[in-house]
């Protein structure tokens, strides 16, 4: 996946560009999509108060109660399409999840800008499965001591694992492509430690 010879940092990841079929990814887009209560946020800005630039949906066990960017997401029961994925993507990870942040990217015009999953819930070293369906869009890596910038094309079908320090030492973002048309969801599995 990486330059043996390249001495410049490395995220610790494992990917996966090919986890699901064709077929399957593209029956779990339309599955996930259709079963979902989608939402749009807002986040807290200098001019005020804005639409996040996607749709997103909060998935868990009950007790997977997450706080971001000032939103809190008490989760929605599991549906059957977004269990089937956490299962197999639990299968692969080794780990068990209680919840998944699912956000939907209706063209390439929605994004997400840099940010890293480091909320005292994850806890130190999380470990992210991250599960791509429909339209490939680039996802970038960017390491906050040297700025190196490492870049996937995440299609659909693919699981991007993210583990040890990479929250803790990279950012990450999925940047606008205004000549994307086509639909993207990305599911983000994780284990939320129960607020008190």
């Amino acid at each position: 996946m990486f330059d043996l010879f390249d001495d410049a940092p490395q995220p610790d990841v494992a990917w996966y560009p090919d986890w699901l079929a064709p077929a399957e990814a593209s029956r779990a887009l339309d599955d996930v999509i259709a079963q979902t209560a989608w939402q749009q946020d807002t986040m807290g800005t200098p001019a005020g108060r804005v639409p996040l630039p996607r749709l997103t949906a909060w998935q868990g066990e009950p007790e997977a109660v997450y706080v971001y960017s000032g939103i809190r997401n008490v989760p929605q029961a599991w549906v059957p399409a977004v269990a089937a994925l956490k299962e197999a993507a639990e299968a692969v990870c080794g780990v068990r999840f209680n919840s998944v942040l699912l956000n939907r990217y209706r063209s390439g015009s929605d994004s997400m800008g840099w940010h890293a999953d480091r909320e005292p819930e994850l806890g130190p070293e999380p470990v992210i499965a991250s599960v791509s369906l429909g339209a490939t869009r680039r996802f970038d890596l960017r390491h906050n001591a040297t700025g190196v910038v490492r870049s996937f094309q995440l299609k659909g079908g693919s699981l991007l694992l993210m583990r040890g320090t990479t929250q803790a030492e990279w950012r990450h973002r999925v940047p606008k492509e205004p000549d994307v048309r086509g639909e993207r969801v990305n599911l983000t599995f994780r284990w939320v430690t129960p607020r008190r």
